[in-house]
């Protein structure tokens, strides 16, 4: 298993915590070179430091010059890149009603959630094509395939990454490219924060979810990446990977509390 990925380069975004830490991790435990393309300085670097020959990029995934660059970049030392995992989301807002949500909510989960995914496929694209090979891994979310009430911005952006995912798959996949989704459920900041907004739901997601527990990103989620990054997954191209204990399969209810 060690060798798996050996003399591949990947690509992670949002990849300095939680989820996109933990594939990081399972990604070069597998035998990869990380990029690990982080916007926050201090946790991206700590990140690199603790994977050997890993590299920190800078990355605002909100601004589509920074996110070409960590393509490019990755391509100017590496000479190639055969694996990019697209897991960095920014800072979401609070739960609301949807007819309380404002434009800024939609753009700025657009941009983040969807575009950026775009610009840094769009930018690997070449590269996989002349070597024939590449997996694009997109992190989607179960509350936008349940459409959960009150994240509608997320919901959107992750729905439309996943329709773009699919498509890309279908065009792609001559290519000898394969593009599948990964909706995760894992402890990360993002759930701490969400487990103190709202305890009460949190606690009923985790009786609701047939394993018992959530996630953790490394040893639960990172090894799927692993295997949909790899040669055995050759083969599978355009689907959605539930990592969630079974949480996906009679749904659970969401409903953080909100004005």
């Amino acid at each position: 298993m060690s060798e798996i990925l050996q003399d591949r380069v990947a690509l992670v975004t949002g990849a300095g915590q939680g989820i996109g830490l933990g594939i990081a991790r399972r990604l070069h435990a597998a035998g990869a070179t990380v990029v690990i393309a982080e916007y926050n300085a201090d946790t991206g670097q700590a990140a690199a430091d603790g994977l050997e020959g890993a590299v920190f990029m800078p990355t605002d995934v909100t601004c589509r010059e920074q996110v070409v660059a960590a393509v490019e970049d990755t391509l100017a030392r590496f000479g190639r890149l055969d694996i990019l995992v697209n897991n960095a989301y920014p800072t979401g807002t609070p739960p609301a009603r949807l007819e309380n949500r404002a434009d800024a909510d939609f753009e700025r989960a657009f941009t983040g959630g969807f575009m950026s995914a775009w610009w840094a496929m769009q930018a690997a694209f070449v590269s996989m094509r002349e070597n024939r090979w590449g997996r694009i891994i997109n992190l989607c979310s179960l509350n936008g395939v349940n459409a959960h009430p009150y994240t509608a911005e997320y919901n959107a952006a992750k729905e439309g990454l996943r329709s773009l995912s699919r498509t890309a798959a279908r065009e792609w996949a001559r290519h000898g490219i394969c593009v599948n989704i990964l909706c995760p459920g894992a402890i990360t900041p993002a759930y701490e924060r969400f487990r103190e907004y709202s305890p009460d739901n949190a606690a009923k997601l985790l009786e609701q979810n047939p394993m018992g527990y959530m996630g953790d990103p490394e040893a639960d989620i990172g090894g799927v990446a692993v295997f949909l990054a790899s040669e055995d997954a050759r083969y599978l191209t355009g689907n959605t990977l539930f990592a969630d204990g079974g949480s996906h399969i009679n749904g659970v209810s969401w409903e953080p509390p909100v004005t």
